[in-house]
């Protein structure tokens, strides 16, 4: 969905996680990784960009470690405010990798907070997605 006046953007795959969210383009890309799926070209673009955003952004988690504890935030996921174009950028490289592997990634946006908000910062905040969001 393409909303101009959105705050916020989210990049997630279009089937739910056992525990009932959808995951970002990060933790997709991340479990293709894990599960050694990625060529070695694959796996320098998502390094690199990985240690890029741990150096130029904060993890939500770093700064309260409950952010995404599912038994206090049950299905926390995080959204990019819009207006952070710097973290939006890199993301169509790793959309090339999920489709390089048939892996499903949609777009989603959102006019107010997608959810009950637990964290946060300048460019991202963590909801936790009321019913059928995130």
């Amino acid at each position: 969905m393409r909303d101009e006046a959105a705050r916020y953007v989210r990049f997630q795959g279009t089937a739910p996680h056992p525990r009932g969210h959808f995951p970002g383009v990060f933790a997709l890309v991340n479990g293709l990784a894990r599960d050694g799926k990625l060529t070695p070209e694959q796996e320098v673009f998502r390094r690199a960009n990985n240690d890029w955003y741990d150096a130029a952004y904060p993890e939500p988690s770093s700064i309260d470690p409950s952010v995404y504890d599912h038994s206090v935030n049950p299905g926390a996921v995080a959204w990019f405010k819009s207006t952070s174009t710097g973290l939006i950028a890199r993301v169509p490289g790793y959309l090339e990798i999920l489709d390089a592997h048939g892996v499903e990634c949609v777009e989603v946006r959102s006019a107010g907070a997608p959810g009950r908000v637990v964290y946060e910062d300048e460019w991202q905040v963590v909801v936790v997605p009321t019913c059928g969001k995130g």
